[in-house]
């Protein structure tokens, strides 16, 4: 057996399925055996393997292991002279394996080897080469000196930004993404360190390879795509912490005790500095637009109060109540903001229709509350009518300034439409288009560019591949898309480098896949289109549907009178109070759920879709599909109209 490759998954099935297809292809013609090992994932990975890729050999583990021990399970039993240590949020070349494998005969003083490494958007990713995290080159990690001075030979040790990314280089640390390692030198220094659970395995193995004699090489002439963040999510504090502590165990083995301690010392440091950061991030680009919001509405009431008191009713001198500034204008904002929020205002992308329907109900509820206040808070209802206009103004101000600064999330009026362009064979493409269209994503314009000759005259079909650079600016596409059973992985690569000035986004639809996939940030899950759709997934409607729960719980309660007269009364009561705390929820899927649906995980529910009809359903299959209708085009409205419908089967309901 000549090459052994070794996949560790844990939760990512869409990203594995596209990864395997791409190994799939790379392996054709060289003597190669595929080990996947699974942590224990929860979303249908296993089965996908087994469905989709029997000559994988699957390794089902029923705890999650963690990177390093899992790996070596693959590794014990595999029998490659070489064994490949590949994510499953990786794409490979058609032609990575072979042109790897045959610089490794070339070179028997190679130990390991990495390529070079691409985003989702075909940018380099600078830790496809990096240097030994020693004290120096930490600190100047840590303070940010390397990235202010990436091509310097003193400050960019870490990512050894002077070497050229595009000539072969000897490099001391290879990445656990696409880590090539020579069988001998395994038996050598033994395999990976299992005290490492996550992070810096891939350090302490190269450090040992080159320790035994050996030499690890950066090998730029194939590729690979890395989507950097889809296997874990590398702003969170969780990531900070086991990532800086597994360099302060590298440290502790490997350095004399002094450095050691010195490195200690400054990873602690960075454990707080970046810790304070990803929470400071965090905060800033959830509450950013909020707060502006917030402090030109503040501003802006204040400078109404003042305008409309000396226009008006203290034309004579006099000014409002303190009341006013102190305790009603926040509580109105808190009212308007609120409003905005439950309606969809802040989340992405920013839609400038839902905030202004938020603002509108908001401003029907301050007025109504108006009506109930005590009359020493009534100060002025002209106040709540200016101030909603002013809130119309910098609601479409600030969603108008994002959007001209380019910045994420921000569109110009309220569709989102996309445009997208599928490269492909005319029936893959179609088949790609339909699961768009299967999908709740609005498409606004969907071209085809064919990969052969083509005799029918469709009107989807723009042009060919040399002139997509035209395309793209004559018809305002923003997403391309590749069908890889018909585009290689190398021209998928090449494309994506040489249109990256086009400013799209690109995905790759695997081969037989109901699944595109692609990445716009490598700090952000890449977007995923699937046929099985996740409305109800969205951050919207999980928050909309919490908030409906609450309200139905809050409204059970009120009534408790009435609903102790329906069956099981104290039932729907006791349930009501489980819904409020989070335990269950007022909907939920119908059951038996069918474990080969891949519908997003949400609480179950007291009622279901199927309640709202008068005979129970026994076909298991139209459950399924009411089930998918349901997860596909949620609104809350449908819970709404099935917690009343059916409210009175909820006591007898188990």
């Amino acid at each position: 057996m000549k090459l052994s490759v070794v996949i560790v998954n844990y939760n990512v099935e869409f990203f594995l399925e596209q990864c395997l297809s791409s190994v799939r292809k790379a392996a054709a013609g060289l003597e190669a055996e595929i080990f996947v090992v699974d942590n224990n994932s929860v979303d249908g990975s296993v089965r996908m393997v087994r469905e989709r890729f029997p000559e994988v050999r699957l390794i089902a583990n029923s705890e999650n292991l963690g990177f390093s021990k899992a790996n070596n399970q693959a590794i014990r039993i595999s029998t490659g002279e070489y064994v490949l240590l590949l994510n499953p949020d990786t794409v490979v070349e058609d032609e990575t394996f072979h042109k790897v494998v045959s610089f490794m005969d070339m070179h028997p003083e190679a130990g390991g080897l990495g390529v070079k490494m691409l985003d989702g958007q075909g940018n380099f990713l600078p830790e496809s080469k990096r240097g030994l995290p020693t004290p120096q080159t930490a600190f100047y990690k840590i303070f940010g000196l390397s990235k202010l001075f990436p091509h310097s030979r003193r400050f960019s040790k870490y990512h050894l930004g002077y070497l050229d990314e595009n000539e072969i280089h000897e490099v001391d640390v290879l990445s656990g993404a696409f880590m090539l390692l020579r069988r001998k030198a395994l038996d050598d220094i033994g395999l990976l360190d299992e005290t490492f659970f996550m992070y810096g395995e891939d350090i302490d193995l190269s450090y040992r390879i080159t320790q035994a004699g050996y030499r690890n090489f950066y090998f730029p002439e194939t590729r690979i795509i890395h989507y950097k963040g889809e296997s874990t999510k590398k702003s969170s504090i969780n990531y900070v912490f086991v990532f800086y502590n597994a360099m302060i165990i590298f440290a502790r083995k490997h350095f004399s005790q002094q450095r050691a301690r010195t490195f200690t010392f400054l990873i602690n440091i960075a454990i707080y500095f970046r810790a304070f950061l990803a929470i400071l991030s965090r905060f800033l680009r959830k509450a950013a637009l909020p707060f502006f919001d917030t402090v030109l509405m503040f501003g802006g009431l204040l400078a109404i109060k003042s305008a409309w008191g000396e226009l008006t009713i203290y034309r004579d001198g006099g000014e409002y109540p303190t009341e006013l500034v102190a305790v009603v204008i926040p509580v109105y904002l808190l009212i308007w903001l609120a409003s905005v929020l439950l309606s969809g205002g802040y989340d992405k992308p920013y839609k400038l229709v839902k905030a202004l329907r938020g603002s509108a109900i908001g401003t029907v509820f301050i007025l109504v509350l108006y009506g109930l206040l005590p009359e020493s808070f009534r100060f002025s209802r002209a106040l709540i009518v200016l101030g909603a206009f002013w809130y119309t103004a910098v609601l479409s101000l600030t969603r108008l300034i994002g959007y001209l600064l380019h910045l994420d999330g921000f569109v110009l009026g309220g569709s989102g439409k996309k445009r997208f362009l599928i490269i492909g064979s005319p029936a893959e493409a179609s088949r790609v288009e339909a699961i768009l269209k299967s999908t709740a994503l609005k498409t606004d314009f969907i071209g085809i560019i064919p990969t052969e000759q083509v005799t029918d005259d469709k009107s989807s079909i723009l042009g060919t591949l040399e002139q997509v650079p035209d395309i793209i600016t004559i018809y305002q596409i923003n997403e391309v898309i590749f069908c890889s059973k018909d585009v290689s992985h190398q021209t998928i690569m090449d494309k994506m480098a040489a249109w990256q000035s086009s400013g799209i986004s690109y995905k790759i639809a695997p081969e037989d896949s109901l699944s595109i996939i692609g990445s716009n940030s490598i700090n952000t899950k890449g977007d995923l289109y699937t046929v099985a759709i996740q409305g109800i997934d969205t951050v919207g409607n999980r928050r909309n549907k919490r908030f409906f729960d609450l309200l139905a719980s809050i409204f059970i309660c009120l009534f408790f009178p009435f609903v102790l007269l329906l069956p099981g009364g104290s039932k729907i009561l006791l349930k009501a109070f489980k819904v409020f705390s989070g335990k269950l929820s007022w909907v939920g899927y119908c059951q038996p759920l069918s474990k080969q649906m891949r519908l997003p995980s949400i609480k179950k529910g007291v009622l279901c879709p199927g309640d709202v009809f008068d005979k129970p359903i026994t076909d298991n299959e139209l459950l399924n599909r009411i089930n998918l209708l349901y997860a596909r085009d949620y609104t809350v409205i449908k819970d709404l109209n099935i917690f009343f419908r059916a409210i009175k089967k909820a006591g007898k309901k188990d």
